[in-house]
């Protein structure tokens, strides 16, 4: 399936139904509008460069119509950070992927104070520059037969690059990520087949699309589907989000857990009530976050897994298939193999391993890096880089990322373990991240950041109970708050940086 051809055939079946409510420009835009505004935009692309095209507009239905005109003009969507860097993740993309132009939004460029670099287009300026004939040209295209339709526009193969996103470079730059119209068709057949997503669904679409969950799940997923996308820019304004769901009654909503703390936290009881699955990824999800949905909206916050490689969906929680603390069960038609650290051979269940997934959402590859991309995919089978096991009866559980296991007196220790035996013992409200820095006699020591100073005596007490005594944080660091990437995930290597630097000073804690 070709996603922008799915999005044709849905907006000529579903013309009159609403595809995307637009809360920041405040307009909707029913699928015969969208597909109007799909097609002059494919129109105005064709005039540059074949190949990629960048695309650096928040979360709205400008960006969504222009990541589909994008396709149908037979050019390859880059979806560019902008929340942080955005000048120089996008003079690193223009390198990266050898392409010029970048459709950018002036209204975002102002806001975040970016200048208008070599190569932008501004949407804005697009849009001012259609006729009327233009419009009448594609109101009239979009009267014809569907077959007649589909035929004008590119068409393409499954195999083609249908977006080229970016890791979020949580540990180091950013890799360059190829995912065809195969990966993410076949991840949101999958997603929406164990889910029960439907047509019928409305899809609370706050998550910025330059990253893949949002790009696959927030976006794609709506329009493969026929569902209603309703959009707002920023994520981050949990009280607007709270508002939202409460007045638009959306049925689906995912996010990271950073994300649904400040929902939890903002929201009131009765504004999530419309939701019928609640999925949290991207991150691992506390205890008390889905006990906090649990208590104030009655709500079930499910956890899944997945990572940019693969589209993103690995494995995910649902409504019949539940169990808490895991990362769900595996996607259908995906295939996840647990492979020992040094023998290579396969895990036994419960056995901690090499998170390895076989399937049709595992990218074509890193773009431009044959070496890096041989390395990650064998024979087909992609290394997730993430540690975990499976369980007796088939859930997966995450043990952390292998970056983020320490090897200490010839034992490796999970951070991920330890910050979760921590978080069960802190008071309300209190975070914690568990990092390693270098020790001269040792190599390295773990330690812990806190975003408020607590009893460390009685703490560690209490972890000693259910760790080894080489899992026992060092040292306690205050961060009153941690530093976040864009996605909504804990920076691990700028807490890393700052503990280093509070230790090599004690006096700044």
């Amino acid at each position: 399936m070709l996603l922008h051809q799915q999005f044709v055939r849905n907006a000529k079946r579903l013309s009159k139904k609403m595809a995307i409510k637009d809360k920041t420009t405040k307009s909707n835009v029913t699928y015969g509008r969208a597909l109007i505004g799909a097609l002059i935009l494919a129109k105005k692309f064709e005039q540059y460069d074949k190949g990629y095209i960048g695309i650096m507009i928040p979360t709205s239905a400008g960006c969504a119509l222009a990541t589909v005109g994008a396709l149908m003009s037979g050019r390859v969507p880059v979806m560019i950070n902008y929340s942080t860097g955005a000048e120089k993740n996008a003079l690193y993309a223009q390198e990266k992927c050898n392409f010029k132009t970048i459709i950018a939004s002036k209204a975002l460029l102002d806001k975040i104070g970016c200048p208008v670099m070599e190569g932008m287009v501004l949407i804005e300026d697009i849009m001012k520059s259609v006729t009327t004939g233009q419009k009448l040209g594609a109101a009239l295209l979009t009267k014809l037969p569907t077959g007649m339709l589909l035929n004008s526009i590119h068409k393409g193969d499954e195999n083609d690059n249908a977006a080229i996103l970016f890791t979020s470079g949580s540990e180091k730059d950013p890799k360059v990520v190829q995912l065809t119209h195969k990966n993410l068709a076949s991840n949101i057949r999958d997603f929406c087949e164990y889910e029960g997503i439907l047509e019928e669904d409305i899809m609370l679409a706050n998550l910025v699309f330059f990253h893949i969950f949002g790009l696959t799940v927030n976006l794609w997923t709506s329009l493969v589907k026929g569902m209603t996308m309703i959009t707002y820019a920023n994520p981050t304004e949990f009280q607007t989000i709270s508002n939202i769901a409460r007045e638009e009654k959306p049925t689906v909503m995912v996010g990271t857990p950073s994300f649904f703390w400040g929902y939890l936290q903002k929201s009131e009881p009765g504004d999530f009530a419309s939701l019928r699955i609640m999925v949290a990824g991207a991150d691992k999800c506390p205890d008390a976050l889905r006990e906090g949905y649990k208590k104030k909206h009655n709500a079930i916050l499910m956890e899944g897994y997945g990572a940019t490689e693969t589209s993103p969906v690995v494995s995910a929680n649902s409504l019949e298939f539940n169990r808490p603390g895991s990362i769900g069960k595996v996607m259908p038609n995906v295939q996840v193999k647990i492979e020992h650290l040094e023998s290579g051979k396969e895990c036994k269940t419960g056995e901690i391993g090499k998170i390895l997934v076989k399937g049709d959402l595992v990218m074509k590859g890193y773009l431009g890096e044959p070496e890096m991309t041989a390395e990650a995919i064998v024979d087909g089978w992609y290394n997730t880089g993430d540690m975990g096991y499976l369980d007796e009866d088939e859930y997966l559980w995450h043990s952390g990322r292998f970056k983020r296991f320490v090897k200490i007196g010839g034992e490796m220790v999970s951070l991920v373990r330890v910050e979760n035996v921590m978080e069960q013992f802190l008071p309300e409200g209190v975070s914690c991240c568990i990092v390693e820095i270098p020790d001269e006699t040792k190599g390295v020591t773990i330690v812990a950041a806190v975003t408020q100073k607590i009893n460390k005596i009685a703490i560690l007490r209490k972890m000693g109970q259910e760790l080894p005594n080489i899992a026992l944080p060092r040292q306690f660091f205050v961060l009153k708050e941690f530093p976040m990437m864009s996605t909504g995930k804990i920076d691990f290597r700028s807490v890393t940086e700052l503990v280093n630097d509070m230790a090599n000073n004690p006096d700044a804690n």
